[in-house]
């Protein structure tokens, strides 16, 4: 199997150049989506720290780029929303977020905010000695108590003696605040005004009103993220789209 994909046919979430040259690497197997964008590739086309996979690698062999906490050392490790990306050695920190058409874009954030990141509870299941394991959409996994509920969302603390410490909880209900994730509405911002559960193989549907023009859209459940409480929109969430 090739390790690599042309860039004509590579995900337009990357948003990457597509004729500068003829291929592009791989995502490895990971926590994310297929839409996930290798690391190695955001290191080279977004951040502009380096111009060939050589000196992609010989950066990442030093331990020097950090993600969700834990440095990287594979190219081919996947990224995706709100992945929390630091350099420490150049002082730059950035959140992975989507902007109006749904492309990766590097949101660079202080160091301050780049020692959490907001997950989304994929599920949860109770382990050895009864206890509740969250297991978070970017791989992670964290004990906690049965407050929490799949498609909540939490914010976990990525660093220091306390990692992985829930700091704040967004249920998945109507009246709080969610991002679109996927489909034709992705990286729109609104309230969860209805949730429409489907008795069948059907995905569920959620309803939301923009929280700019107060209009309202329908998606499916699996592309809702839950970003905010009862109406409050995280400014720093916000992103028009580029051109």
């Amino acid at each position: 199997m090739s390790k690599h994909l042309k860039r004509l046919v590579a995900p337009d979430s990357w948003h990457i150049p597509k004729k500068v040259k003829k291929f592009v690497s791989k995502t490895a197997p990971g926590p994310h989506n297929a839409q996930a964008m290798p690391i190695g590739v955001w290191l080279r086309e977004h951040a502009k720290l380096a111009n060939n996979m050589k000196e992609v690698k010989q950066i990442l062999s030093q331990r020097a780029v950090i993600v969700n906490g834990k440095p990287v050392s594979d190219p081919k490790l996947g990224i995706g929303v709100f992945d929390i990306i630091a350099i420490p050695k150049i002082g730059r920190y950035y959140r992975i977020q989507l902007d109006m058409r749904g492309r990766l874009v590097s949101v660079e954030i202080p160091e301050e905010a780049a020692q959490a990141r907001l997950c989304r509870i994929r599920d949860k299941t109770i382990v050895r000695g009864g206890k509740v394991q969250l297991n978070l959409n970017y791989g992670a996994n964290v004990i906690a108590d049965n407050t929490y509920k799949p498609k909540d969302s939490i914010v976990l603390t990525l660093g220091g003696e306390n990692r992985f410490t829930i700091t704040d909880h967004f249920p998945f209900a109507i009246g709080n605040t969610a991002m679109i994730i996927g489909g034709r509405h992705s990286g729109k911002i609104g309230t969860v005004v209805e949730i429409t559960k489907t008795p069948s193989s059907v995905p569920n549907r959620v309803t939301l009103e923009d929280t700019g023009s107060n209009t309202r859209f329908d998606t499916i459940e699996e592309y809702i993220f839950m970003v905010g409480k009862s109406g409050y929109v995280p400014g720093e969430l916000k992103l028009e789209a580029e051109e």
